[in-house]
């Protein structure tokens, strides 16, 4: 796959900050830019906000492109488009981050500081696996999941497509969570979740 030296980074607010923090300290990239259509904001850690969001196109021949919007769905939506327009994406994952033997992560995911990723373990495309998280052996992330910080995920976990699972949420081992499925901070799930919807408790229960 084709590199570029240069990083632009959609989105400023909480995903896009802490993405740019990993960007920084993986050294890869000679110069880093965002994209926010805010106009009340200049800078974000240190770097230069350049364009609104929807002038992404004229970056694509000159930079690598990754979305960190927090809806996974509008994240889901820009990422698509980027891949549809031939643009260059790349996996971001902070040095502080442990990634174990044989795991797989696709391209437009960001691995914060702190995580964990086990061995054999399959992380999509679009993810943010946040900091704190861990996700044991054998897990299957699919595309445009968020992990929040602290998660707690066991051994051959599935978590289906757009998911939101919340800070301090724990998984047991063997559970599989149906696509857009919300799961609350701080909730234990010790059940397969074949529904979507949003889950909450200890045990997790749907709530809605």
């Amino acid at each position: 796959m084709k590199k570029f030296k240069q990083l632009m980074i959609i989105g400023v607010k909480a995903n896009g900050k802490v993405a740019a923090e990993a960007a920084l300290k993986m050294n890869r990239w000679e110069r880093i830019a965002f994209l926010e259509d805010d106009p009340s904001i200049s800078f974000c850690m240190g770097i230069r906000i350049v364009d609104r969001i929807d002038e992404v196109f004229k970056y694509i021949n000159d930079y690598e492109i990754l979305v960190a919007l927090g809806d996974n769905k509008i994240r889901a939506q820009l990422h698509e488009e980027m891949k549809k327009a031939g643009a260059v994406i790349p996996k971001v994952v902070h040095p502080a981050a442990v990634i174990g033997e044989m795991v797989e992560i696709g391209r437009g995911t960001v691995v914060m500081a702190g995580a964990i990723i086990n061995c054999s373990s399959r992380i999509g495309e679009g993810c943010m696996i946040c900091s704190g998280a861990s996700i044991d052996h054998d897990n299957l992330i699919e595309d445009y999941v968020h992990i929040a910080p602290g998660v707690h995920t066991a051994g051959t976990v599935t978590i289906g497509k757009h998911s939101w699972v919340g800070i301090g949420s724990v998984i047991s081992n063997n559970i599989s969570i149906a696509s857009d499925s919300t799961i609350g901070a701080g909730a234990v799930v010790l059940k397969n979740i074949i529904e979507a919807g949003i889950y909450a408790g200890v045990p997790a229960r749907k709530i809605k």
